[in-house]
């Protein structure tokens, strides 16, 4: 494993980079992650700005903007860039913008949104493209609530090429009941449930990447039970590998745009009692292909 990890990571390191006309763009890790530099996502991109931004998505899978000022109509006019936005399923029993999902905990708070290494709604026939969360309020102490996020395609280039072989072909299940275990979910939430291939390539730019998250999957449709979650639980051990992954720490102001699509996170819970508060839009994305 330690040879492909290094080959992998030569292969990572090595590619040459990206020319940015518009912004600057300093990376977090060599394998995923950076900050940009010289945008107002307050004011509207123009084509040029844009086609760098989209570039630089593509090439880090997570873009990291800070000291922003944003209103709730900048922050869905951003994300409207890259496509259509994603409406919440249980939006008219709560109120508010159907696009905008409140993220925050405080001293009542018995559990955080994403606590768990997971990709967003892998249990929806189209999970998102991406989401971009937007942090106005850090805890009070002036330190914790950090996010790492971890490459789904490092994960799949760093096995073994017999293990690459074996999981082409495979499907998983991935269940929208799971984050709700020890929870009643409300009667009106319809709970989403899909078979999505293990290995599947980029939408965008065709690389492979490993497809399976401990959020979400369930099981290895072509597997016996005892099979499918020693395969799962191999697979999941390995996303949280510190290689595959960067720690995006949060100050008021930052927005984060991940790509949904390649990536998983973990919101570290490492604040309580203190409080910390984001927004988040999600866009609409496609069905998962081998």
């Amino acid at each position: 494993m330690e040879q492909f990890v290094l080959d992998a990571d030569r292969l990572v390191t090595t590619r040459p980079p990206e020319i940015y006309h518009t912004i600057e763009v300093a990376p977090l890790t060599p394998v995923i992650g950076a900050e940009v530099t010289g945008l107002d996502l307050s004011a509207e991109l123009s084509g040029k700005q844009l086609d760098d931004v989209r570039r630089a998505f593509l090439a880090h899978h997570v873009l990291v903007f800070r000291d922003q000022r944003l209103s709730t109509d900048d922050h869905k006019r951003f994300a409207s860039y890259f496509g259509e936005l994603r409406h919440r399923q249980l939006a008219e029993l709560d109120g508010g913008d159907p696009a905008v999902l409140e993220v925050s905990a405080d001293s009542g708070s018995q559990f955080v949104s994403g606590e768990d290494w997971h990709t967003d709604g892998t249990a929806d026939a189209e999970p998102s493209l991406g989401s971009m969360l937007y942090v106005t309020r850090t805890p009070e102490i002036g330190c914790g609530g950090d996010t790492l996020f971890a490459s789904m395609h490092m994960a799949y280039e760093v096995l073994s090429p017999p293990m690459k072989e074996f999981l082409s072909g495979l499907t998983a299940i991935h269940d929208g009941l799971i984050p709700w275990q020890g929870y009643t979910p409300p009667p009106e939430y319809i709970v989403p449930k899909s078979e999505h291939p293990v290995v599947v390539r980029h939408s965008e730019t065709g690389r492979k990447l490993l497809f399976v998250n401990a959020g979400f999957t369930s099981h290895i449709v072509q597997l016996s039970t005892q099979e499918s979650r020693a395969i799962l639980d191999l697979l999941f051990s390995l996303v949280k590998s510190p290689i595959l992954s960067c720690r995006v720490r949060w100050t008021p102001g930052t927005l984060v745009f991940w790509d949904n699509r390649c990536t998983q996170h973990h919101a570290v819970w490492d604040y309580f009692p203190h409080s910390r508060y984001g927004e988040r839009v999600t866009i609409n994305g496609t069905r998962p292909q081998a």
